[in-house]
C-alpha cells in the first residue's frame, strides 16, 4: 500500500509542479530572461515532434488484460521490467490471480495521467466481476516512462491489485455444496451420490460348487448372457479381473449376502448412474476438469478439484446441479500468513433436475435395441414430453469414475468404432425412406394434383424416367419376389405380388414406390419441385427440432434439381435427411391433429427443499399446413397400414389389440442391408388413464422396417401400458440375458389396465 501511496503523492506533487511554476504576480508563470533579445519564432524548416500518448498505451495494456492477451500487455513493458520477469511467469501471475479471484470478466477506465518528458504517471480504475465475492474495485496508478519513441510500463504486482505488492498472494478457501441430482419424471433417482459396489471376477478363486449361482447372479445384476461370461472365464487367466457391472446395495443386496467365490468386490463412494446408465447419451456423464477447462471454471468459482457435466443434461444443467460455490478470499503475505480479507459468499445448495423420462419405458426400450445398432424415442402424443430415448450401442457412465476398478473398460469404450458416445436419436441423420411417404402424401393432397380417389396401377416396375433418360425402377413387392424366386418359391405372397390398382390412401397402405415415384415426379413437371420440401419442413424435418437440453443435428431436405432426384426424394431417399427425435415430433404431429410440438425433456428442475425454479410447458412449433380432411385422410391410411389385411405391417401387429397408426420404412443407406424404420402413435387415451404417444424406430442396416421396425414399435407400445413387452418377436427375445429379470434398481412395472 505504501507504494501506491507514494505513485499518488508523486502524481499530485507532479500537478502542483506543473500548474503553479513560479510568476511575475500576473496569471502566467514567470521564466526569467537571458537577454532583452526577443527570441527568434522556429522557422519552417524547424520539425516539432509531438509526444506519444501515454493513455493510448495504458488502454492498450489493459485491454491485453480483459481479453488474455498478455503477450501483447508483456510487450508493453519496459525493458528493465522484462530483464525481472518472463513472459511465462507475468502470464501466470496475471492468470493465477484472476482464477484465485473467480473473475470472469472485468472492466477498466483510465481515469487521469501527467506527463514529463521521459516519465509518466496514469491512473486508472479496474473492477474484477468475481463469481464468489462481487466486485472488486481498485484505484490504480501505473508509471511509464519513454523508451525509443514509445512510453513503456514500469511493472509490480501493485498492477493487479494494490494489495499484492510486495509479493503478496491471494488465496481462496472454497466452500462447494454437494453435486444436485438428476430423476425421472415420477422422482425415482437416475443419478445421485451414493456408496456403490464394483463387481468382478478373479477365475482363479472359483468356487467350482458355487460356480453357476456366480454366473447367474452376476447375470440378473449386470444385464448379461451367461454363456458370455462363461466364455470371458474360459479365456482368462486366472489371475486376471473381468470387470462386470457396478450397483448400491440396494440393487446387490442378494449378491452380497451371497458372495460366491471368485466374485470380487469393490465399495466407494460416487456419482452413480443407476442400471448401468439408463439414457446415458441423454443424461451424459461428468468428468474432472481438463487442463484445458481449468480457466474456465476457475472464472466460475470452481476450485479445479470438482467433476464437472460433459454432456447431455449433466453438461446442460452444470449450473443448477453445481450449486453455488460459497468462497472466501483472503491476501496472504509471501510466507503464507493471512494479512487482510477482500471478500466473502456462503454456498448454496445444488439443485435437483428431474426429467420426462420414465425409467421403465427407457430401460425397455434399450433393452429392445440391445442386439441392434439404432434408435428408440417416444414421446407424448399431445405434449412433446421424451419418455424415452434410446441410443444402442449404448455405455455405462460409471466407467468415467476414477476410484471405480471397471474403468479399466473405459479404453475399450472411447475407442469403440461403433460410437456409443454418439446420441443416434438426436444426432444420428439417416434417410427416412417410405415413412417420408407422409410428407409426400399430404404434398400431393394440398397441390390439388392428386384426391382421394385418384387411383395408380402400382406395378413392379417404374418406367415414367425413361423419358428423360432414367432407369427403370423397381418397387420393393419386386424384391421380395426375387428373393421369393432365389428360395425356389414362386412369388404368390401378398408382399411378393404387384399391388395392382391403389386408390390414394392405399398407395399408403401397400407403401407402393411407384405411386409415390409417379407423385413427386408429377409434382416436378408441373412447377412444384419444392412442394415436398416445404412440406418437410412443415413438418418439422431438415431443421433442430429446439430440444435445447442436449445436442442435436439438422437434417437436410433439398429442392430436387432433376426428375430423377424428384422421385428419390419422394420415398425419402437422396438428399433427405433427419434425425429419429425428429421423425418421432413429425408422427406426432399427424397423430394429434396437427399440433408440432417443441420436444422437451426436463419436467422441472427444483431447490433443495422442493421448490421449483423451472416446470415444463408444452410449448407449439407450428401447425402442419395441411387440410383437416386430407390429415384425416392421412391418419385412416396410417390405422390401414396396420389393420387393413394388405398393409406393410398388418403381418408383423396383426391382432395387436392397442389401438395404433404407423408407416413402415425401409430405407437405403448406401453401405449394406437398408435401416428398418417404423413411425406411429397411439389412439388409446379412451381406454387408459396414459396419454397417447407416439414412437419413432431405426434399425442401422438391419433390413425391412415391417420385419424389425414394427415389433420393436410394439414391444414400446406393451412397455408403456403394460409395463413389459408381452409377445417375443420372431427374431428372438429382447435384451441380452437368457430370462426376462425385473429391472434392477427396483423399477415398478404398471399393472395391466382393463
Amino acid at each position: 500500500m505504501k507504494k501506491v501511496f507514494r505513485q499518488i503523492s508523486v502524481l499530485i506533487i507532479f500537478s502542483l509542479v506543473i500548474g503553479c511554476g513560479p510568476t511575475d504576480g500576473t496569471d502566467t508563470p514567470f521564466f526569467p530572461s537571458f537577454s532583452d533579445t526577443p527570441t527568434p519564432l522556429p522557422t519552417a524548416s524547424v520539425q516539432i515532434t509531438t509526444p506519444p500518448n501515454a493513455d493510448s498505451a495504458m488502454q492498450v495494456y489493459l485491454e491485453g488484460l480483459k481479453t488474455g492477451d498478455y503477450a501483447t500487455m508483456y510487450s508493453m513493458l519496459n525493458k528493465a521490467s522484462r530483464e525481472v520477469i518472463t513472459l511465462e511467469a507475468f502470464s501466470k501471475r496475471y492468470n493465477d490471480a484472476l482464477n484465485t479471484m473467480s473473475a470472469g470478466t472485468l472492466e477498466y477506465e483510465v481515469i487521469a495521467s501527467k506527463l514529463s518528458p521521459n516519465e509518466a504517471q496514469v491512473a486508472y480504475r479496474i473492477i474484477y466481476h468475481t463469481a464468489l465475492v462481487g466486485d472488486i474495485s481498485r484505484d490504480i496508478v501505473a508509471l511509464m516512462i519513454l523508451e525509443e519513441g514509445s512510453w513503456r510500463i514500469i511493472w509490480d504486482d501493485g498492477l493487479i491489485l494494490p494489495e499484492l505488492i510486495g509479493g503478496n498472494n491471494l488465496v481462496m478457501e472454497y466452500d462447494v455444496p454437494a453435486r444436485g441430482d438428476i430423476y425421472d419424471r415420477a422422482g425415482k433417482a437416475l443419478v445421485t451420490q451414493s456408496e456403490v459396489f464394483a463387481f468382478g471376477i478373479r477365475p482363479g478363486q472359483i468356487d467350482l460348487n458355487r460356480r453357476g449361482t456366480l454366473i447367474f447372479e452376476l447375470s440378473q445384476l449386470c444385464d448379461i448372457y451367461e454363456d458370455d461370461i462363461l466364455d470371458l472365464i474360459a479365456n482368462a487367466g486366472a489371475d486376471w479381473y473381468l470387470a462386470m457391472c457396478e450397483g448400491t446395495k440396494d440393487e446387490a443386496e442378494r449378491l452380497l449376502a451371497i458372495n460366491p467365490g471368485g466374485l470380487e468386490v469393490t465399495s466407494y463412494t460416487s456419482r452413480y448412474y443407476f442400471n448401468t446408465g439408463l439414457a446415458p447419451q441423454t443424461v451424459g456423464y461428468t468428468l474432472s476438469i481438463s487442463q484445458e477447462q481449468l480457466d474456465q471454471y476457475r472464472r466460475l468459482g470452481y476450485n479445479g478439484s470438482e467433476r464437472v457435466g460433459q454432456s447431455g443434461i449433466e453438461k446442460w444443467g452444470e449450473a443448477y446441479l453445481a450449486g453455488k460455490h460459497g468462497g472466501t478470499l483472503r491476501v496472504a503475505s509471501p510466507t503464507g500468513q493471512i494479512i487482510s480479507t477482500l471478500g466473502q459468499s456462503p454456498r448454496e445448495p445444488a439443485n435437483s433436475i428431474q426429467l420426462t423420462i420414465d425409467s421403465n419405458l427407457q430401460y425397455q426400450a434399450q433393452r429392445a435395441l440391445q442386439n441392434f445398432t439404432g434408435a428408440v424415442v417416444v414421446v407424448e402424443r399431445n405434449t412433446g414430453r421424451v419418455l424415452a430415448m434410446a441410443s444402442s450401442p449404448g455405455f455405462d457412465p460409471n466407467l468415467f469414475e476414477p476410484q471405480n476398478p471397471n474403468n479399466l473398460l473405459l479404453n475399450n469404450l472411447l475407442n469403440d468404432t461403433n460410437q456409443p458416445l454418439v446420441n443416434r436419436a438426436a444426432q444420428g441423420q439417416y434417410p427416412l425412406g417410405s415413412v417420408f411417404k407422409v410428407i409426400t402424401f399430404a404434398a400431393g393432397l394440398e397441390s390439388g394434383l392428386f384426391l382421394p380417389e385418384t387411383t395408380y396401377d402400382c406395378q413392379f416396375d417404374f418406367t415414367e424416367l425413361q423419358q428423360y433418360g432414367g432407369p427403370v425402377l423397381h418397387d420393393w413387392t419386386w424384391e421380395r419376389c426375387q428373393q421369393d424366386i432365389q428360395a425356389g418359391n414362386a412369388c404368390s405372397s401378398t408382399s411378393s405380388i404387384p399391388s395392382g390398382s391403389l386408390n390414394y390412401s392405399e398407395g399408403l397402405m401397400r407403401s407402393c414406390n411407384p405411386y409415390f415415384w409417379h407423385i413427386g415426379l408429377k409434382l416436378y413437371n408441373n412447377d412444384r419441385a419444392g412442394d415436398i420440401a416445404a412440406m418437410s419442413r412443415a413438418f418439422g424435418l431438415g431443421a433442430p427440432t429446439g430440444i435445447d437440453q442436449i445436442a442435436e443435428s439438422a437434417g437436410s431436405i433439398g429442392i430436387p434439381n432433376n426428375p430423377i432426384d424428384a422421385t428419390n426424394q419422394a420415398i425419402g431417399q437422396g438428399e433427405v435427411l433427419v434425425t429419429p427425435l425428429q421423425a418421432a415430433m413429425m408422427i406426432a404431429a399427424v397423430g394429434n391433429g396437427g399440433t408440432l410440438y417443441r420436444p422437451q425433456i426436463v419436467e422441472k428442475i427444483s431447490t433443495v427443499d422442493g421448490t421449483s425454479i423451472l416446470s415444463f410447458k408444452p410449448e407449439a412449433r407450428g401447425t402442419l399446413p395441411i387440410r383437416a380432411d386430407n390429415l384425416k385422410l392421412l391418419q385412416d391410411a396410417m390405422i390401414c397400414v396396420i389393420e387393413c389385411p394388405r398393409g406393410t405391417a398388418n403381418f408383423r401387429l396383426r391382432g395387436f389389440t392397442i389401438p395404433v397408426a404407423g408407416k413402415t420404412g425401409t430405407a437405403e443407406s448406401g453401405n449394406g442391408l437398408p435401416h428398418a424404420w417404423f413411425a406411429g402413435y397411439t389412439m388409446n387415451e379412451v381406454n387408459s388413464n396414459l396419454p397417447d404417444i407416439a414412437v419413432a424406430v431405426i434399425l442401422e442396416n438391419q433390413g425391412q422396417g415391417s420385419d424389425y421396425g414394427a415389433p420393436i414399435f410394439r414391444a414400446i407400445v406393451e412397455s408403456y401400458y403394460i409395463g413389459t413387452p408381452q409377445a417375443i418377436p420372431w427374431f428372438g427375445k429382447f435384451g441380452s440375458p437368457l430370462y426376462t429379470p425385473t429391472p434392477f434398481g427396483g423399477i415398478p412395472t404398471r399393472t395391466p389396465r382393463p
